[in-house]
């Protein structure tokens, strides 16, 4: 296993473990919801490395933000905050950074606002993570995209209902709706999608089972963040014919 120190987290004994997450929700009846973590958790509460450069990330997040494709809305999602993006280490490494837990309100993150996934298995639902803020509710999915392929080095979760609506007109790949976002049954419908060969012509999928939720990816955190860009036009097109 890669040691936290050497992925870029500050050495620290203080260990948060979770367990079950969710637990905290149990009490209330809730629909499926962004920012909701499923997974097991093993965090580090630390700040990332100064070294580990986050400027194109956070570049590219800023963006995407001011699109209204991550954020936050009192009239959508019960107000919570919604998207994510994430960025792996270098091609040789299964680490990657993503944008933290409930940040999407927040326009110009800092570098406390990212964390470091150390370690990830998504068929064991298990997360090891460093940082201040604990690691996206998509973590699982963002891994499960890093293992299919090392040359994926970026990965953006929005929420576009224009894109999403059009799943069909756009002839795009998709998580069926059975699929609950941010669990081990999604993290293998990703891998299942990938060995499908659905994903050879476009880097951009739909979980209909997440209501607006889209993931693409890319080489580079430009190419990810093009394709987005480049389906949400079509998207529009068709919706002013």
């Amino acid at each position: 296993m890669e040691a936290a120190s050497q992925a870029g987290c500050i050495p620290c004994t203080n260990h948060i473990y979770v367990n079950n997450y969710t637990t905290i929700y149990d009490h209330i009846k809730m629909k499926e919801q962004e920012g909701v973590i499923k997974y097991q958790l093993k965090h580090t509460k630390k700040p990332v490395s100064a070294k580990l450069s986050l400027s194109e990330i956070n570049a590219w997040r800023t963006i995407i933000f001011r699109l209204g494709l991550i954020g936050q809305d009192p009239e959508r999602y019960g107000n919570l905050g919604f998207g994510n993006i994430s960025q792996r280490l270098n091609p040789q490494s299964s680490q990657f950074v993503i944008s933290g837990s409930q940040t999407g309100h927040i326009e110009h993150l800092n570098p406390e606002h990212y964390c470091l996934v150390v370690k990830a298995e998504p068929r064991k639902n298990l997360i090891q993570s460093c940082g201040l803020y604990n690691p996206s509710s998509e973590s699982l999915t963002h891994a499960s995209i890093y293992t299919q392929d090392s040359t994926i080095q970026a990965v953006i979760h929005v929420h576009s209902p224009e894109i999403w609506n059009n799943t069909e007109l756009l002839n795009l790949p998709h998580i069926s709706a059975d699929i609950p976002y941010g669990t081990v049954e999604m993290a293998t419908a990703v891998e299942q999608l990938f060995q499908s060969g659905s994903l050879q012509q476009t880097s951009l999928f739909t979980l209909l089972g997440h209501e607006d939720g889209v993931v693409s990816f890319g080489r580079n955190m430009q190419e990810a963040a093009w394709e987005l860009i480049k389906y949400l036009s079509m998207a529009i097109g068709i919706e002013q014919q």
